[in-house]
């Protein structure tokens, strides 16, 4: 019988992380390296990229940086395939990339915020899941796909109800493909509760001297405001073996709040 801490092993497993140049993405890229997994960090932001990927080679993991618009369907191809190129497989893929800093009502909201939300929170999990999927079953025997949610897709969030609806989207879309790609790839989703990272500071309108303030807004149950690794650590989870039974969930990890 595999001992408990060998489940968590990831060495031989290539995952791919969107949005993974800075806060929750760098986190998951970090916790998957340091498990011993080959890691494809991807983002718009060269320089932020490279970082992440030197930084993880200088700590003895493998990884490379692949300039990435999740946007575009044929540069999501083109990271799936620089994976395969890089490593030789691909079994791993977070659904990372995405946000929205423009909050507001929706009958004041503009077309447009409307319509780039959905293109960068729902369309591109699809495309993603879509074309990871093709890859894993073509190169790996197992593998694990993993979308990146939000409370704001379980309930009423006033002034994010674009951004909530493409969670509330990603969340459908995590529960259907874990049937329809079963039994070969299990796909599950991570719901991050209060993580100061730029994009959420900068969208609930608060500046890192603001932490305590935010804390208490959020009146969470475990006394403090969640990092980066926390979500690293829960991926983790859901991507190793130690999950091998468990497909279609919805992870929340936000320090025992409510969802919002």
């Amino acid at each position: 019988m595999t001992q408990t801490p060998q489940l968590f092993d990831m060495t031989g497993q290539v995952a791919v992380i969107t949005g993974g140049g800075r806060g929750i993405g760098e986190g998951i890229a970090r916790s998957f390296s340091e498990a011993g997994a080959a890691v494809v960090v991807a983002a718009r932001r060269v320089d932020e990229i490279e970082t992440v990927a030197t930084a993880l080679r200088a700590d003895g993991g493998r990884a490379i940086a692949v300039t990435t618009d999740v946007t575009d369907d044929d540069a999501v191809e083109a990271l799936a395939q620089a994976a395969v190129d890089e490593f030789g497989s691909l079994s791993t893929w977070v659904n990372n990339a995405g946000g929205s800093p423009m909050r507001m009502p929706l009958s004041e909201l503009p077309r447009e915020e409307w319509d780039r939300t959905l293109a960068l929170n729902l369309t591109s999990v699809y495309v993603g899941s879509i074309t990871a999927a093709r890859h894993i079953r073509a190169t790996a025997e197992t593998g694990s796909i993993i979308n990146i949610s939000s409370g704001a897709g379980s309930g009423p969030v006033p002034g994010s109800a674009h951004y909530g609806a493409a969670k509330a989207g990603t969340n459908s879309l995590t529960w259907t493909l874990s049937a329809e790609l079963a039994p070969h790839i299990r796909v599950n989703g991570v719901a991050p509760g209060a993580i100061p990272t730029e994009v959420m500071l900068k969208a609930v309108g608060k500046n890192e001297d603001q932490l305590d303030e935010l804390l208490d807004e959020w009146n969470i149950p475990l006394g403090r405001l969640g990092t980066p690794q926390d979500i690293g650590a829960a991926c983790l989870y859901l991507a190793s073996n130690a999950a091998s039974w468990v497909s279609g969930e919805i992870l929340r990890v936000g320090g025992g709040a409510k969802p919002r």
